[in-house]
């Protein structure tokens, strides 16, 4: 499988945009994170895949751009492919769901997917998403309300968050 590889700036470092010969976005990564992208790009991808270097879609560029602009719901028609499990596809379509400047704990999503007792589960599929921002693992924290784990680093998670609740017009306590 042939994807497609660019380099995006952004206000919190420059973004890793990984698409398919048809512009779904496969995986959106922060710079640095090269082995755990490749790592994910195997998985949902195969093997066999081979990665040529692009320019950015204009579609994705446009929507990034606006979303750092503060235009919130930009992202949300990117169409992305993912190729993960049945369980992984759920959980990530119900991301997709949380508003830009809310948030829910891991249990709360899963609930949310009718599997009230899979917070862990959807913890790992959380993790595992290939699609940072555009599919907003961000917006999942602890059920303490505390800022847990996320592939782009902790203040990343903070400044997303924080700029999703300024240009949402939520207020939002970022811990």
């Amino acid at each position: 499988m042939q994807l497609c590889r660019a380099a995006c700036p952004s206000p919190i470092g420059p973004l890793t945009v990984i698409t398919d010969g048809e512009d779904n976005l496969c995986a959106l990564d922060f710079d640095g994170y090269d082995e755990r992208l490749h790592r994910l790009l195997v998985r949902y991808h195969g093997a066999a895949l081979t990665v040529a270097e692009t320019p950015v879609p204009r579609a994705i560029a446009k929507a990034l751009d606006a979303y750092f602009a503060g235009a919130m719901d930009a992202l949300q028609a990117l169409p992305v492919r993912t190729n993960g499990s049945a369980f992984q596809e759920r959980v990530w379509t119900a991301l997709r769901t949380i508003g830009p400047g809310e948030t829910l704990s891991y249990g709360a999503l899963a609930a949310r997917i009718g599997s009230a007792k899979a917070s862990r589960a959807v913890g790992l599929a959380n993790g595992a998403n290939p699609v940072a921002i555009a599919v907003p693992c961000h917006r999942v924290i602890g059920a303490d309300g505390s800022l847990t784990g996320f592939g782009g680093g902790i203040e990343r998670k903070r400044w997303l968050l924080a700029h999703e609740a300024a240009h949402s017009g939520l207020f939002a306590a970022i811990a």
